[in-house]
């Protein structure tokens, strides 16, 4: 039994929600009036459970400021010991959410024998987004047990900032942070080991998944969003989906840098783009990136962007004298990324031509006709 489960009682009508616990023996139950009867363990069944539930350092405030002082001494949601930032200070508020609840064994959930785990940032005042601090929690979305490690990445080495274990079906308060802490968390880590305890289990691999966290959206109200693990809007991101740690491309500087340099000093790597001219005058040219390149590792999808469009200028440079010459440039539906920076490129640079969506029939959605003025 734990906070969040619904019960029943057995010696008499009535149940409601455990929101805590006084000792070992009794759990604090909230009725459909709101108020908290204490009751013995032993007379109540659970019904129904739900681990997500559980109040967030957030809720647990909100909560106590609105209730009666009577009910301050209501245990706090988190089980096991609370994690210790970096710098070793915990503040009043998040220490006041960090004793543990009396779980006597883990219910097991349907599908939960599949690994998703999850990092959440969430802010502690949603209305001040551009100045409230923020909490990281560890979303436990299985079954399992996890051995966790999770640590931000300064150059190679790595900085713990929180570890130890997360039970099954549960969130896990990591730390509460400032706006002026946003740097060091550019790069993050998450390492897991997940079992079960006193059963069988399916043996998971080992996890370990760096991210790069993009700092700016914490500026954003937008970037927090309705989620199944919290009340309020929070960021999440994915790190086991599915059984499948999940794998973000992380790309420096300095290896944009080489990649370019390596690209310029091979030129057997790079593709003539393809053009096709059709009885009817139309040259056709495909600007895919495969189409133009052998090897695309270590570019980022700005740095294929500009070859891209370099080619796409390359082309109506070739043309742009030719009046009446139709091209159709090839370059896939997509997000609409490409299509949006050719015709910004037509406007800017090539007011005179004119410019339209080429057959459907032929090119679907993907292919922009120009013709030449």
């Amino acid at each position: 039994m734990k906070i969040g489960d619904k019960v029943r009682f057995l010696s008499e009508v009535g149940g409601g929600k455990v929101v805590g616990f006084r000792g070992k023996d009794i759990a604090l139950v909230e009725d459909a009036d709101g108020f908290e009867i204490p009751m013995q363990i032993k007379e109540l069944v659970v019904i129904e459970t739900d681990d997500y539930n559980i109040p967030t350092p957030q809720q647990k405030q909100k909560k106590a400021e609105e209730a009666p002082r009577a009910k301050s001494d209501v245990a706090a949601p988190y089980r096991g010991k609370t994690p210790t930032p970096p710098n070793g200070n915990i503040s009043q508020r998040s220490m006041a959410n960090s004793q543990s609840s009396v779980v006597n064994s883990q219910s097991e959930i349907k599908g939960g024998d599949i690994l998703n785990v999850y990092l959440a940032y969430v802010p502690i005042d949603i209305k001040q987004v551009s100045t409230t601090p923020f909490e990281t929690y560890l979303v436990n979305d299985s079954n399992y047990y996890l051995y966790y490690t999770y640590s931000n990445i300064e150059n190679q080495s790595c900085q713990v900032r929180s570890q130890g274990l997360i039970e099954p079906n549960t969130k896990l308060f990591l730390e509460e942070f400032e706006k002026s802490q946003l740097n060091d968390l550019e790069r993050v880590a998450v390492q897991c080991i997940a079992f079960k305890e006193g059963k069988p289990f399916a043996l998971k691999p080992a996890v370990s998944v760096e991210l790069r966290i993009d700092v700016v959206k914490f500026y954003k109200l937008h970037t927090f969003q309705e989620n199944d693990f919290f009340e309020e809007p929070a960021l999440l991101y994915d790190i086991v989906r599915n059984d499948q740690p999940v794998k973000q491309m992380y790309v420096s500087a300095e290896d944009v840098k080489n990649a370019l340099i390596q690209k310029k000093d091979v030129q057997p790597a790079r593709k003539p783009v393809r053009q096709k001219e059709q009885r009817n005058a139309i040259l056709e040219v495909d600007l895919h990136i495969n189409a133009l390149l052998d090897n695309t590792h270590g570019l980022s999808n700005a740095d294929m962007l500009q070859y891209q469009l370099k080619k796409f200028i390359e082309v109506m440079e070739q043309y742009k004298n030719q009046q009446g010459k139709r091209i159709v440039f090839i370059h896939g539906k997509g997000e609409g990324v490409l299509r949006k920076a050719i015709l910004d490129e037509l406007k800017r640079k090539y007011p005179r031509c004119k410019w339209q969506d080429a057959s459907f029939q032929e090119y679907g959605f993907g292919a922009t006709q120009v013709t030449i003025h």
